[in-house]
């Protein structure tokens, strides 16, 4: 017969969060189950028929028990039959005997990936620290080749930064001859009228300080040249050190973590970790980042040395230069002082016809306000008889031959007033013309000899010898 055991793994579960007395192996199904009636057995039976003939009970099945003792019979026919017994107790058996085989296995497979990763592990760890130890001497070579590119770039600031001062120094000694020149463009400005005449002197003198001024404004864009050159090297050498800075913590960091074991102190659990990536380069564009630092430096301290040599040979031009000016200022003045003497002796002459001409010009304007005044007395009889002849009445009011002619008189006293007046203003401008002349003339006559006094001793008493450093001049 087969049997109805099932193993207690295999046995199903009505719930997963309750489970039934009912599904127990060691109970029958329906131990606990609900009554049934059959309605083929009759009421009378105190038990139903067995299902064979092994399980039958003959001794006890011809005795009729009360029907209240229904349940109690009953459960002799619901309990395990021998072959049960014996199917579960194999049953276990063979479960045990799985159960034990898959542990060992599972123990044995445990055992081997232990011994596996922990290879793994180490393998990993030597591996890591052999990587560092590389690291590490990248690190330390680069390091290396930046703090000498640093050290290379500051001597360069150094040399660049005494040109600078030197090239500064023959910016302060320029002012000395700029301003003897503006000095005797001043002094010139106190000649008077005709005096003031652009000359030659007056010409290279501007030349000079023109010169001068452009020598000095090249000197300032230098300057300026080279400050902006050492801004470009500070900022190399910023560069420079913020990486050599960054690669001795790297280095320092990495040392500590090559030097980290299993026994060390301070490691930890630090969770996720892993997951954090705040990288911002890989090993190439590491290095070429610190090669392009030192490239970068490289080039500027090329750029430098140019701005040296440009700094000397702008010294020497300028020198040359402000020399040469200063000698041609000093002839154009011994020329210009034989000038004077003979314009002096012209300006006397006309001077003494303007005087003439003053004279006779004030004769002419008075006699020209007297014959307007003059005008006055007939101007007033006329329009005194025309308001006269206003007040006649009525058609006596005659626009007769009379009226015409006092009309006529009228503009024509007017018409010969505003003539000798227009004369007069012509007469009187032309007379201040000639007052004007005449100042001027006699201005230039009492000027030449203050003029001749400025050339000769205010300027050229100043420019004897040329106020210029012995120091720069060698330079």
């Amino acid at each position: 017969m087969q049997s109805s055991f099932q193993p207690y793994e295999t046995y199903p579960n009505t719930t997963p969060l309750r489970r039934s007395l009912t599904t127990l192996p060691w109970r029958a199904s329906n131990y606990y189950g609900t009554a049934r009636v059959n309605s083929a057995v009759p009421n009378a039976y105190s038990m139903p028929e067995p299902h064979s003939e092994k399980y039958s009970l003959t001794q006890v099945d011809s005795i009729k028990v009360p029907p209240i003792f229904a349940a109690a019979r009953d459960s002799l026919y619901t309990r395990y039959t021998p072959n049960d017994w014996t199917v579960s107790n194999l049953g276990h058996h063979f479960v045990a005997d799985k159960v034990r085989v898959g542990s060992e296995r599972v123990r044995l497979d445990a055992s081997r990936l232990c011994r596996e990763l922990d290879d793994k592990t180490k393998r990993a760890q030597e591996d890591i620290g052999k990587k560092l130890g590389d690291r590490l001497g990248d690190i330390d070579y680069w390091r290396t080749e930046v703090k000498h590119e640093t050290d290379n770039i500051l001597t360069e600031i150094e040399s660049l930064d005494r040109a600078k001062a030197a090239l500064e120094k023959v910016l302060v000694e320029t002012e000395n001859p700029l301003k003897i020149a503006t000095e005797c463009l001043y002094n010139r400005e106190k000649r008077q009228g005709i005096d003031l005449v652009h000359d030659d002197v007056e010409r290279v003198l501007i030349k000079e300080v023109d010169n001068i001024k452009q020598c000095q404004e090249d000197i300032r864009r230098m300057i300026q040249t080279a400050n902006n050159q050492i801004s470009l090297d500070r900022a190399a050498q910023h560069e420079l050190e913020k990486d050599l800075g960054d690669k001795i913590i790297a280095h320092r960091l990495d040392s500590v973590a090559h030097q980290l074991r299993n026994n060390s102190r301070g490691i930890n659990f630090y969770e996720g970790i892993e997951r954090i990536d705040n990288t911002v380069s890989v090993p190439l564009s590491w290095a070429e980042f610190s090669n392009n630092n030192i490239q970068r430096s490289k080039s500027e301290r090329l750029a430098t040395v140019n701005v040296r040599r440009n700094i000397e040979q702008l010294m020497n031009r300028v020198a040359e230069s402000i020399g040469d000016n200063w000698n041609n200022v000093n002839a154009a003045f011994a020329d210009r002082i034989k000038e004077y003497v003979d314009a002096r002796n012209r300006l006397q002459n006309h001077l003494a016809k303007v005087l003439q001409e003053i004279f006779d010009m004030e004769k002419n304007i008075e006699l020209m306000k007297k014959c307007i005044q003059e005008k006055e007395a007939p101007m007033q009889v006329a329009q005194t008889r025309l308001v006269t002849r206003v007040r006649r009445p009525n058609v006596e009011a005659c626009r007769d031959v009379v009226q015409h002619r006092l009309v006529e008189e009228v503009y024509e006293i007017g018409e010969t007033v505003e003539q000798l007046r227009t004369k007069l203003r012509e007469s009187e401008m032309a007379l201040q013309r000639l007052l004007r002349a005449k100042v001027s003339l006699e201005h230039d006559l009492a000027v030449k000899n203050n003029s001749i006094l400025v050339d000769r001793e205010k300027c050229l008493g100043t420019r004897k010898t040329l106020p210029w450093s012995s120091m720069v001049a060698v330079y």
